[in-house]
């Protein structure tokens, strides 16, 4: 499956929603914060949107950040399926993202989108 431009987050507003109306799982390599657009109820299901934010403070120089939302990015990409439609995420990056086997960041993603199956609301 491809990331499609209609997927990506680029609105400081949708990256302020996600965070002050939104929902937050800390997976430790990674936080996801996660809401339901309103949109969200249209037909056809609405796509899902993401964007991925990497500080300085928590990861480190733009080498570590850029390969930290890289591997974000790659891990969404592999497994939006996973998210139900309609929904908004956002992956703030932790200093762990490069240090842990990308498998292993992988699971933690996996785990958590189903953790926000269970949970909709």
């Amino acid at each position: 499956m491809h990331f499609r431009p209609e997927q990506h987050l680029r609105r400081q507003d949708d990256f302020r929603s996600v965070r002050t109306q939104g929902r937050r799982i800390d997976r430790g390599a990674f936080t996801l914060w996660w809401r339901r657009r309103e949109d969200a109820t249209a037909s056809p299901p609405t796509v899902v949107r993401v964007g991925v934010v990497a500080s300085t403070a928590a990861v480190g120089p733009a080498v570590r950040r850029n390969a930290a939302k890289r591997r974000l990015r790659e891990i969404f990409r592999r497994h939006q399926e996973l998210v139900p439609p309609g929904i908004d995420l956002l992956l703030v990056a932790r200093a762990s993202v490069n240090q842990l086997g990308f498998a292993e960041v992988e699971a933690k993603f996996v785990e958590t989108c189903q953790r926000i199956t269970v949970d909709k609301s």
